[in-house]
């Protein structure tokens, strides 16, 4: 009854903690969603004011028109003082010619907000003020619709949402990005995570080429965009659209990372990363100084998320190829360990007898990536993670024991090798990762040399590998995440 008791409580809290992910997850659909419904309540707040100007501009037009008509029977009536009532009708006439072409523009802009059509397609047609001899007003352009009383839809709710023909046509990958309109790359921007930069977008860019020929400074100098994470995820995507090589990453967008950060036992920073919109992309290029940004200090984590990302590459970005459950397998291998989430890893101590210190591996960062990958982590580290006495020799003893057994004998064995060699720094829980400092040398060279950002990807494309019991292992280097200690 004891054990029933126990795995029933062992399920109980499994469903509690995808319960907490599920809740998790729709919090950050929710405000994501809240984020968008305030850009449209702006839009809509300035079509109001658009319809506002529309209505003073209309009441101008209709009395003026009521001028003209009284000065024309006047002229009929009396038929005294004709050549100054000319020049007045005159005078009149030329000033209604040019607030009727200001208020057909206004109308068709209108039109254009209603149908949900591009403003700069209905523009395309100039128009002349011009002083007519007769009594009636010409239009230049036949095509110019003439202001009809009562034409003007002033009680129709403005509609600022894209229609499915412009959705479509922003997803056309046929068509290049530099021949993007105005309206297809601010859209675009909005479904990419970067809503809050589309009014100063729209009041800057031109078509796509315009963000294709910018530099970050001008990112951050015309769309206000403050955020380095910000610039860079636009800077990866647009490389994407000029070299129009397709990444498995590109599909996994900054709420899958979210969920990410949970598997890999890390949702401390879910929301810094989730504020940065950080996505599949970013992570298959983030750096270190990437995650200083992000308030990831810990040498631990680093190679956590270091760790993970390499599981990534190696399953070639596959949203799914974490594993959260307990499979049927009674004795794993390393290939399936290395898949491993925080989650599993958990469960697995709940297996060994070691229920009451599973919850402490919560926020650690330790999944099955770190456990294989990573050549300092140990027996001795997890059991700190784990917050086991040193006192408790037979339980320490106990977990070494179990620990080799899920890794296996050779993992062990170049485990035991690395910690005993020379030079060797052992991982601790406490340790922290700062910026690298540049010295006089490296300084004096900046202006002539690029940064190349490659070589301080926190997980290079090209890093050496090593398969170990059918599992690639990464090979890490002294230099690594050590210089900033």
């Amino acid at each position: 009854m004891l054990q029933q008791e126990l795995l029933h409580r062992t399920s109980l809290e499994n469903q509690k903690l995808n319960l907490l992910g599920e809740v998790s997850y729709l919090k950050l659909k929710l405000a994501d969603m809240e984020g968008k419904q305030g850009h449209g309540a702006e839009r809509q707040h300035k079509a109001e004011g658009l319809l506002k100007e529309l209505r003073i501009l209309k009441d101008k037009v209709e009395h003026l028109e009521d001028q003209k008509l009284q000065y024309e029977k006047k002229l009929k009536a009396t038929k005294v003082k004709e050549s100054s009532d000319l020049c007045g009708v005159s005078t009149l006439q030329y000033t209604i010619s040019a607030h009727i072409p200001l208020l057909t523009l206004h109308s068709t802009f209108l039109n254009a907000v209603q149908s949900n059509v591009p403003f700069l397609a209905c523009n395309s047609h100039p128009y002349r003020l011009r002083r007519t001899q007769s009594g009636g007003l010409q239009a230049v352009d036949p095509d110019v619709s003439h202001f009809r009383r009562g034409g003007l839809r002033a009680t129709a709710g403005p509609r600022l949402t894209r229609t499915p023909e412009s959705y479509d046509s922003t997803r056309d990958m046929n068509v290049p990005f530099s021949q993007w309109t105005k309206e297809q790359v601010c859209g675009w921007l909005e479904d990419y995570g970067l809503g809050q930069y589309v009014n100063l977008t729209r009041q800057w860019v031109e078509n796509g080429q315009t963000l294709l020929s910018a530099t970050p400074q001008d990112f951050e100098k015309e769309m206000g965009m403050k955020n380095p994470l910000h610039r860079k995820k636009l800077q990866l995507a647009l490389k994407a659209f000029t070299t129009k090589v397709i990444e498995k990453s590109a599909d996994l967008d900054y709420i899958w990372v979210t969920r990410w950060l949970d598997d890999i036992g890390l949702p401390q920073y879910k929301d810094h990363f989730h504020e940065a919109r950080v996505d599949g992309r970013m992570i298959q290029y983030i750096t270190v100084n990437d995650l200083l940004t992000l308030k990831v200090t810990s040498q631990l984590h680093h190679l956590s998320i270091k760790c993970a990302i390499h599981v990534l590459h190696a399953n070639k970005f596959n949203p799914n190829c974490l594993r959260r459950r307990p499979g049927e397998e009674k004795q794993p291998s390393p290939s399936e360990v290395v898949q491993w989430s925080n989650h599993r890893v958990m469960e697995w101590l709940r297996a060994v007898d070691l229920a009451e210190y599973a919850p402490n591996l919560r926020g650690s960062g330790v999944h099955g990536g770190l456990i294989i990958l990573e050549p300092r982590f140990s027996a001795e580290t997890l059991a700190l993670l784990l917050n086991i006495p040193p006192q408790k020799t037979l339980l320490r003893r106990h977990l070494a024991t179990a620990f080799s057994t899920l890794v296996g004998h050779q993992a062990t064995q170049e485990k035991r090798e690395y910690g005993n060699a020379t030079g060797h720094m052992p991982l601790t829980t406490t340790a922290k990762v700062k910026p690298k400092k540049l010295g006089f040398t490296q300084f004096s060279h900046l202006r002539k040399r690029k940064p190349d950002e490659s070589a301080d990807y926190i997980c290079p494309i090209d890093s050496g590998a090593l398969t170990v019991n059918g599992v690639s292992r990464v090979i890490y280097s002294s230099g690594d995440l050590l210089d900033g200690l």
